[in-house]
């Protein structure tokens, strides 16, 4: 009885986050519009997910004072908002590390031009409460529910690597985070690969246990991903340019105000505000702004191999080929540790 009353009350803010670092969603790939901000000649098609750029730029101070407009519309998650970005419907939105990789592995025009580099603590394997599971080896034989072509995804396959064993050792159940949850309350999973702010909603709300984390075996990545055609466009390329300064100062502000910024993604997504203060702390506000340089570029290609050799890409993705360096100037490299609070 006691699950069947907290299941219903996580649904909803799940819903609204579904898939913030990626994946297919069941949701549908529509885009919703969520109004414009600026003046001036300049119109820069922004895709965003719910509680991610927009939100944290205007909690910042940051949509002030911009001198080109910015048209906002809200994805449900990484890929469809590539496809809007392949389309030419977006010029330029943000991502995780791993629908950057699944949209070059099928050709589309995308180009990664930022990135951020954040704690992999809040990507988790997590386990119910009284599991008897201990370690990632453990899993062998079991049931692990994921989402498809998520950032978990990967770093699902990267912890069994790293504990000895292949994909093929665990039965993969692909649920998005809503289907997931139901499931693994239900326990009808062993074990969930998910990252935050959905890692600090179960081990706070549930009490679900980190078998293992991200840390070491992911590379806590997010990107900025543009259309070539908005890139090859003098002044959308200036705003370009601007719009992911003020990104970057955003983030900064993140950093030093965590409680304050938790205040607004908690009301933005619906979480309680103690668990989007867990994750700020844990990963969101541990990011840095970094360089798309030549280290970021040989991770994401390790993962493109990754999903390559398991064919859930049709082809082989030369990655380095979606990436553009123009942006990186003054920015530390990818490597930068995360901050730590």
């Amino acid at each position: 009885m006691r699950t069947a009353r907290i299941v219903p009350a996580l649904l909803l803010p799940f819903a609204l986050l579904i898939a913030a670092c990626g994946g297919t969603s069941s949701a549908g790939s529509s885009a919703a519009g969520s109004g414009t901000d600026g003046k001036g000649s300049v119109t820069l098609n922004v895709g965003d997910q719910k509680g991610g750029s927009e939100a944290v730029l205007r909690a910042a101070g940051e949509l002030d004072n911009l001198t080109y407009r910015i048209k906002w519309s809200t994805f449900t998650s990484g890929p469809p908002l590539l496809e809007a970005v392949n389309a030419k419907a977006v010029d330029i939105g943000g991502v995780g590390n791993t629908p950057p990789v699944f949209a070059a592995g099928s050709k589309s025009k995308i180009t990664v031009v930022g990135a951020q580099h954040g704690s992999s603590d809040g990507e988790a394997i997590v386990v119910p409460k009284g599991s008897k599971l201990t370690k990632a080896a453990d899993l062998k034989g079991r049931t692990v529910a994921v989402a498809q072509g998520s950032s978990a995804h990967f770093q699902l396959v990267a912890s069994l690597q790293a504990a000895g064993l292949s994909i093929s050792d665990v039965k993969v159940s692909y649920l998005q985070p809503a289907d997931a949850l139901a499931a693994f309350s239900a326990g009808k999973v062993d074990a969930w690969a998910i990252w935050d702010p959905y890692t600090s909603q179960v081990t706070q709300t549930l009490k679900a246990r980190k078998l293992t984390t991200g840390s070491g075996v992911v590379n806590g990545l997010s990107f900025q991903v543009a259309s070539p055609s908005a890139l090859a466009d003098k002044a959308k390329s200036a705003a370009i340019a601007d719009y992911l300064k003020r990104l970057s100062r955003a983030q900064n502000w993140v950093y030093k105000h965590p409680e304050a910024w938790a205040k607004v993604w908690a009301k933005e997504t619906g979480l309680p505000y103690e668990v989007a203060l867990a994750s700020v702390k844990q990963s969101n506000g541990t990011r840095v702004p970094v360089a798309v340089d030549d280290a970021a570029i040989a991770s994401e290609q390790k993962i493109a191999d990754t999903f390559e050799k398991l064919k859930l890409i049709p082809g082989h993705v030369d990655f380095k080929s979606y990436a553009d360096k123009r942006f990186d100037g003054g920015l530390p490299p990818s490597t930068t540790t995360p901050r730590k609070y």
